[in-house]
C-alpha cells in the first residue's frame, strides 16, 4: 500500500524527535560555559546578550548591556569604542563587550 508508515518507522522517527529536542541544547557554535540570551539587536545576531552567572556578575552594570561576540565577529560588531563600548573579557572565543545604554 502506497504511503503506508511501518510502526517501527513511527518509533525511530518519534525517539529522534525527542532525542535532539531544540529546548535541550544550545544551539550548535554557542558556548555552554557563557549564560547567553538571544541575539543583542535581532534574533539572527551574531552578538548575544549575557545574562548573569558566577564569571559574568563581576562585568555587569546597571547602566550597560553585557555583550557576548565571536571573536571573528567583533570587529565587524559595529559595536567599537565610538559607541562607548569596550571590551571587557574573553570566554571560550568569545570576547564580552560592555555596552552604554542610550
Amino acid at each position: 500500500m502506497k504511503g503506508t508508515w511501518s510502526a517501527g518507522a513511527v518509533l525511530v522517527l518519534l525517539a529522534a524527535c525527542q532525542a535532539g529536542a531544540p529546548e535541550d541544547k544550545p544551539p550548535r557554535g554557542l558556548p555552554t560555559s557563557l549564560p547567553l540570551i538571544g541575539g543583542y539587536r535581532s534574533p539572527g545576531d551574531s552578538c548575544r546578550r549575557v545574562g548573569e552567572d558566577a564569571f559574568t556578575n563581576q562585568f555587569l552594570d546597571d547602566a550597560a548591556d553585557l555583550v557576548a561576540c565571536p571573536n571573528g565577529d567583533v570587529a565587524l560588531s559595529g559595536l567599537g569604542p565610538e559607541t562607548g563600548a569596550r571590551v571587557v573579557a574573553t570566554q571560550d572565543d568569545w570576547t564580552l563587550i560592555s555596552v552604554p545604554r542610550r
